[in-house]
């Protein structure tokens, strides 16, 4: 059968969608039937783990366009976003290459289901308020995350490079130019609103303390961690915690905001259990995917 193709125009345009009420049940089923499971292979997850965080962060980072707090600010949260979409659409294809299952980056992306996304549970967090002034959300949110997040990105892409897998390199030393300035850009405005009014400080202190349960995820090690190690793949994700939590801690102290205080939470979702805010996401980014498989634009 040839796919659909997706063009603009009414139901009577050549190569126009046909309506809802035109699909045959048996097309729906097989949209529903269209998920796709990735192997279990430790080499398989560890990369995963890397590209669901990136592609994540993303669609959150892509959910400001339009609603950042100042023009140049809407514009940069948008190239953040896509720098992150391309590591993340680099480290998809380079997973299904390992997998061996014929799926490329397309269907990693949009046809799994969500326990086999292996994403940081942070990137999944919502700003914790929407309002007429902010509809995105509020903005101190996305500063702090960035923060934690770039750095911990960084952390990665510098032990990468050395990586035995050549090609999981080449990814590492590209995204370690885009992950440096993501830093310097999340660093600047942590500083900027951590040292600013009394107001911009009390919302970074209240979205510090919100993030910061989760970024004890982020150096949990396991069965994948040990086997990366092993062969040479990458790092254990512990190995990273210090230099991580060095780097934070100096901007903290730059933006004269404390370190908060560890806590025995642990998320899981670099293990697929979830909070209930991916499936929101895997909703929204999977929907034309899953309503005309194979669709292309």
């Amino acid at each position: 059968m040839t796919p659909a193709i997706l063009t603009p125009g009414g139901a009577g345009a050549p190569g126009a969608l046909p309506p809802a009420w035109a699909v045959a049940p048996a097309t729906a089923a097989a949209a529903r039937a269209a998920s796709i499971a990735p192997g279990a292979a430790p080499t398989v997850r560890y990369v995963l783990r890397l590209a669901d965080t990136c592609l994540i962060h993303a669609q959150r980072l892509g959910e400001w366009c339009g609603h950042g707090p100042i023009l140049e600010e809407d514009i940069a949260l948008t190239n953040l976003s896509l720098d992150l979409l391309g590591q993340a659409r680099a480290l998809l294809t380079h997973a299904g290459q390992l997998d061996g299952q014929g799926h490329d980056e397309d269907q990693l992306a949009f046809l799994r289901e969500e326990r086999d996304y292996l994403n940081l549970t942070l990137v999944e967090q919502p700003s914790r308020r929407s309002s007429a002034h902010a509809p995105g959300g509020d903005f101190a949110d996305v500063v702090v995350r960035n923060l934690l997040l770039s750095q911990w990105l960084l952390q990665h892409w510098q032990a990468l490079r050395s990586s035995c897998d050549a090609e999981l390199a080449a990814i590492a030393g590209k995204a370690l130019k885009e992950a440096r300035y993501h830093v310097e850009h999340a660093a600047q405005w942590v500083v900027r609103l951590g040292d600013g009014t009394e107001e911009s400080a009390a919302r970074m202190r209240a979205a510090l303390a919100h993030a910061w349960p989760y970024t004890h995820e982020m150096f949990v090690d396991d069965e994948v961690d040990a086997c990366a190690e092993a062969n040479g793949l990458g790092p254990r994700r512990s190995s990273l915690r210090e230099a991580w939590r060095a780097a934070i801690g100096a901007v903290l102290v730059e933006a004269r905001l404390a370190l908060p205080a560890d806590t025995a939470f642990i998320s899981t979702g670099s293990r697929g259990v979830h909070s209930e805010h991916l499936g929101f996401i895997l909703a929204e980014m999977q929907y034309l995917q899953r309503a005309y498989p194979g669709g292309k634009w």
